[in-house]
């Protein structure tokens, strides 16, 4: 399914996306990073996860072509294997990894995979935001961290499969360093969010179990008509929330029904965690106003004393104590 299509037919297109200029730049800055077979690159790892194996001087780079993906897949599961064995520096760039969502493979594709001399593999990303006097935006960096662990979960299921390796839990993060052209690199510790990606993967229905639960004669074709279209798109359950805007081409049109059936998940995760049973703006705003909720409830209580101080605040009344 192409989720651009179909949010397009149902009137929320998605304007997001990379710029042809940042895709370039960003292209750029990957090939300067791992040219002259990863020189720069393996520099940069041994320098902020260093070892006891000594600076890489000779770097094997293998062969990952292949057919397919599941075909990428193999060979790169083949490579990683023979990397280990050899006990040397290896560089696999751009491999092609597996791992089981929902019960249907998902083919995943990181920047590079340091293979260490000792059995450790790195998961490397190049990332083209700038990183100014060590650091970088902090979202920027959550969302790289994100993305790794998803990446080190893969690896680990070949790990278990191939003696002596190990999937390292700090990832290097490549970025330009300041405004230039010139990499440099920090260790990001992806183990929460390691944690936090592989609790969400076990809790994910199967997709043969949501096709089930369609009515019948669901589709999703982009041609059909838009409120046949609407009808499927709600026939599948959404728990909208403002981080999707980042991610996902349907998320304009599930902000649109959030905001349309009043959900309190279109003001973010947080204020749904916070607001407890009451999962509507119009039940916030009554409970606020004293005209539902039970006062013993700790949100609903709360709720109304931030009213409280409001009503004192814009009507100049006794400061608060």
């Amino acid at each position: 399914m192409d989720k651009a299509a179909l949010a397009a037919a149902l009137g929320s297109p998605a304007p997001f996306g990379q710029s042809q200029f940042a895709f370039v730049r960003g292209n750029a800055f990957e090939a300067k990073v791992k040219a002259d077979g990863g020189t720069e690159l393996m520099r940069l790892l041994y320098e902020r996860l260093g070892g006891d194996d000594g600076a890489p001087r000779e770097i094997s780079v293998p062969d990952l072509t292949a057919a397919g993906p599941e075909g990428r897949a193999a060979r790169t599961a083949l490579a990683l294997r023979e990397a280990t064995e050899a006990g040397g520096w290896a560089l696999l760039d751009h491999p092609m990894l597996a791992l089981e969502v929902a019960g249907s493979p998902a083919y995943l594709e990181p920047d590079a995979v340091a293979v260490h001399p000792d059995g450790t593999w790195t998961v490397v990303e190049i990332k083209s935001f700038p990183m100014v006097d060590g650091s970088a935006d902090a979202a920027k960096v959550g969302a790289a961290a994100r993305q790794s662990a998803v990446y080190v979960l893969a690896l680990e299921r070949i790990a278990e499969l191939t003696e002596g390796a190990e999937v390292g839990h700090r990832v290097l993060l490549v970025c330009p360093k300041d405004f230039s052209n010139l990499p440099t690199a920090s260790v990001v510790d992806v183990r929460k969010q390691r944690a936090v990606t592989r609790r969400q993967l076990t809790r994910l229905t199967r997709i043969e179990d949501i096709a089930a639960a369609l009515p019948e004669g669901t589709t999703f074709d982009p041609e059909c008509p838009r409120q046949q279209l609407d009808a499927a798109v709600e026939s599948v359950g959404a728990a909208y929330a403002p981080e999707c805007l980042a991610a996902c081409e349907l998320a304009f049109h599930c902000r649109a029904k959030a905001r349309e059936a009043g959900a309190v998940e279109a003001l973010g995760r947080s204020v749904r965690g916070e607001l407890g049973g009451l999962t509507t703006v119009g039940e916030v705003l009554a409970a606020a106003a004293g005209k539902e909720g039970d006062p013993a409830d700790p949100t609903v209580a709360a709720l109304r004393r931030a009213a409280a101080l409001r009503a004192e605040a814009l009507t100049g009344g006794p400061a608060c104590r």
